[in-house]
């Protein structure tokens, strides 16, 4: 079986994403990883190229700012990677710069894809998300947090890298057919010190806004106030990817929460009562068709 695994980065060094940890942590199921690494104002293309020579092939790409529609840019950024992968591959492995894999998984990511790996009606493979939020003790479980997302996909070059590339579909514009697994994306992408993560935030919305907009929405403030973008979070009671260990040990701010409190209305209570105990959310956005 041979999977190649494929991201993208930029500025991941300004911005402070954990993209040494997420290439690390698909290397050992990917024979082979392709990452497109943007044109950057720090020095993100040397970190890239300081790991693994032998199996991480370095694609460089210009960004093309224009594109403030939805993130596209994102997108585009995608397929410039997974265009690099072989369709000799069977499956091809996608991380963005923010996620990471925990190696408890493995065995269960190996098994699915050798389980499915001749049966062309799977498209992908469906993982599900754990979205840590503040510091890395806290996760968010409301219901504006994907629960799932394809992140292993055949390596057709009918499919492709759908609006900001948080999933896939293939043409003209239909949703792949996939298989849930047992496994999980650790999603750190509201991890990072305040004032990083406020960069970030601009650097992100600056994808998807134009300038009169950032100036109208984007806070004039030094740092980002977590505490203004929660509804509901949970204490995490499990354990880290290996590679986040030392990430997390080198923590430089503090961030604590009563999980008690719920900053919603009475119809977003209910509908969150009736998933926590049916599994069933009401009105949840699927981009795929689990088979």
């Amino acid at each position: 079986m041979k999977v190649v695994g494929f991201s993208f980065v930029r500025n991941a060094i300004k911005l402070d994403y954990p993209v040494v940890e997420a290439i690390n942590s698909i290397l050992p199921l990917c024979d082979e990883v392709i990452v497109a690494v943007g044109n950057s104002d720090d020095d993100t293309l040397n970190i890239v190229q300081a790991l693994d020579p032998q199996k991480i092939k370095i694609i460089p790409t210009i960004w093309d700012d224009s594109l403030r529609t939805g993130g596209r840019v994102l997108a585009v950024e995608t397929d410039k990677a997974f265009a690099q992968v072989t369709t000799e591959a069977d499956w091809a492995f996608y991380i963005q710069a923010d996620e990471v894999v925990h190696e408890k998984d493995y065995d269960a990511i190996r098994k699915a894809m050798l389980q499915w790996k001749d049966n062309p009606k799977v498209e992908g493979l469906l993982f599900k998300y754990l979205h840590f939020y503040g510091s890395y003790d806290y996760v968010g479980d409301s219901r504006k947090w994907y629960r799932n997302e394809i992140r292993i996909i055949r390596p057709k070059k009918d499919i492709f890298a759908y609006r900001d590339a948080q999933g896939f579909r293939k043409k003209p514009n239909e949703k792949l057919t996939v298989k849930p697994i047992e496994a999980h994306i650790y999603h750190y992408g509201w991890v990072r010190e305040p004032f990083k993560q406020l960069e970030k935030q601009k650097a992100f919305q600056r994808l998807s806004h134009d300038d009169e907009w950032l100036a109208e929405n984007i806070p004039q403030q030094k740092e980002f106030d977590y505490r203004l973008a929660i509804d509901s979070l949970q204490k995490f009671k499990g354990t880290h990817p290996t590679v986040m260990h030392k990430r997390i040990a080198n923590i430089s701010w503090k961030f604590e929460y009563d999980i008690n409190q719920k900053n919603y209305d009475t119809r977003v209570a209910l509908l969150m009562w009736l998933e926590k105990y049916t599994g069933w959310r009401i009105g949840e956005y699927k981009n795929y068709k689990i088979i």
